[in-house]
């Protein structure tokens, strides 16, 4: 089954609102796990607008799921993954002051940096996903920096999903099979929710894991956390 990992960061910039610990982070991702997520996904940007970096060494012990940390793999930031070293390292090209990621790498053009944290990461152990868009080439040069799988930004599928749900999906399942040939898993994240997962996940139904953090818990607050969680599993399981 498609695991499905739920990004806490907007939890994190409710409770930094009021510079107190209302909600409280932790209960929240562990609450997550309870109600049946299989992961937990926390982004760490340098300004910690949202997730700081004690929270990642916080959660690290307490989560029983799989841990994903994403981020641009700066030196701050892979500091912070080979000290907690979590079940995955997702890596986006974002700029320090990107609002939220908008664009998958450009491997060919950073195809050594990233091979050369691809192997940091797999001598401490920790799995590597590679952030890209459907450019088949993206993927074959994902693949050979050694990485183990690539996470598929999805927002260009969300945008165009409630116009055209079949030509949105079709670039995904061609960037999928590339991804499998190549030896790669494939993740997806950005902008999925419970209007579109279910036909991307019928589509693609080896996904290895679903990031989803904003529509998640956009839908929390009418539904509640543990409902939400639940439909969100069941979309993957349809």
């Amino acid at each position: 089954m498609t695991k499905l990992s739920v990004n806490i960061n907007k939890i994190a910039t409710l409770r930094n609102a009021r510079g107190e610990n209302r909600p409280d982070l932790l209960k929240v991702a562990l609450d997550c796990e309870r109600f049946g997520a299989q992961g937990i996904t926390v982004h760490p940007r340098p300004d910690e607008r949202h997730i700081r970096r004690d929270d990642v060494y916080q959660l690290r012990p307490a989560i029983k799921t799989e841990f994903n940390i994403e981020g641009y793999p700066s030196e701050d930031f892979m500091k912070i993954v080979l000290a907690v070293r979590p079940e995955q390292a997702t890596l986006v090209p974002d700029a320090a002051d990107a609002i939220t990621s908008s664009a998958g790498w450009d491997v060919v053009n950073n195809r050594e940096f990233l091979t050369s944290i691809v192997e940091r990461l797999r001598e401490a152990g920790i799995r590597s996903s590679i952030f890209v868009g459907t450019d088949p080439v993206q993927i074959r040069e994902a693949a050979a920096t050694g990485a183990d799988r690539v996470e598929l930004y999805t927002k260009p599928y969300a945008d165009l999903f409630p116009l055209d749900p079949a030509a949105a999906v079709a670039p995904f399942v061609e960037a999928a099979e590339m991804a499998f040939h190549c030896g790669l898993g494939v993740n997806a994240g950005h902008d999925l929710s419970l209007e579109n997962l279910g036909y991307f996940h019928k589509a693609i139904p080896r996904l290895s894991e679903v990031s989803i953090g904003h529509a998640l818990i956009c839908d929390a607050l009418y539904l509640g956390l543990e409902t939400t969680i639940h439909r969100y599993l069941d979309a993957l399981r349809g």
